[in-house]
């Protein structure tokens, strides 16, 4: 992997929050108004006070609505890559955001601004004249507010963060408690089985299944070997007269007669 690839796949903070993507859009929508109420570019100084209170504002509504159309679009970028969002869909985002401004700029100020209009500006001088230096000076905000919004997103993922740790001073694994799955015992090892993404993945660390048990109660052990997420559950299964939980990923987790009466109050199994 090159210099180029591995710099557009770094990760980059990132908040699915509808709620907060609306913030930055009107956020925008004002900022727009008061960038173009006091520099006035172009023919805006030719507005009077009604006009301006009329057309600015709808300056302002219009870029709101370029960045919040293009929401589903952001949102199956996040999906397709399986909820992680890198530099390459950040970017990728803003050129999409780009051409749909420019292309609305244009529309508003050919059938709204000036309609009927027989020398209207020519798209190149129109383009830089009001377009770029507009968009030089808004862009920010939002990289800003997505920047930041993402930052504080990070910060509270990781704060919710739990800690397996081992024995060495370099075994630990943190993760979310909900991408916990299961934990194995193995000899002094345990081997944890966890979500990064939507990928299944296992770590070995050392130390006794007892300690993780006693310092996560939340966690449900089955067998001497087994403590398992109850988030993960999926379905009860019997082979052989023998009962097993069956976890995210199709993991099989056998249940020890000791536990069985604990598990199956655990997830309200009175038939099973």
């Amino acid at each position: 992997m090159n210099i180029k690839s591995m710099f557009l796949n770094k990760k980059y903070p990132f908040d699915p929050s509808l709620k907060h993507h609306f913030i930055i859009a009107l956020g925008l929508a004002i900022w727009i108004f008061v960038f173009l109420y006091f520099t006035e570019p172009m023919d805006v100084n030719e507005f009077n006070a009604s006009e301006k209170l009329i057309y600015l504002p709808l300056y302002g509504i219009l870029g709101a609505f370029a960045y919040l159309i293009f929401l589903p679009f952001q949102y199956y970028l996040y999906n397709k890559n399986t909820k992680q969002w890198n530099i390459k869909e950040e970017l990728l985002f803003f050129i999409v955001l780009s051409l749909l401004t420019v292309i609305l700029l244009r529309l508003f100020y050919l059938y709204i601004v000036v309609p009927g209009e027989p020398n209207p500006y020519y798209f190149s001088k129109h383009f830089k004249t009001i377009m770029l230096p507009s968009m030089v000076t808004v862009f920010p905000i939002i990289i800003f507010g997505r920047y930041a919004f993402g930052k504080y997103k990070d910060k509270k993922l990781e704060e919710q963060k739990i800690e397996i740790k081992g024995e060495g001073n370099y075994e630990s694994l943190r993760l979310l408690l909900n991408e916990l799955i299961c934990i194995q015992s193995s000899d002094n090892y345990i081997e944890v089985f966890y979500l990064s993404g939507t990928t299944l993945k296992k770590s070995l660390i050392r130390t006794k299944l007892s300690v993780i048990a006693e310092t996560f109660p939340e966690l449900l052990r089955t067998h001497r070997s087994f403590i398992v997420n109850p988030f993960h559950f999926q379905q009860w299964k019997t082979e052989k007269s023998k009962p097993f939980l069956v976890l995210s990923h199709d993991i099989q987790v056998p249940i020890s007669k000791t536990y069985v009466t604990t598990v199956k109050e655990a997830f309200n199994l009175t038939t099973a």
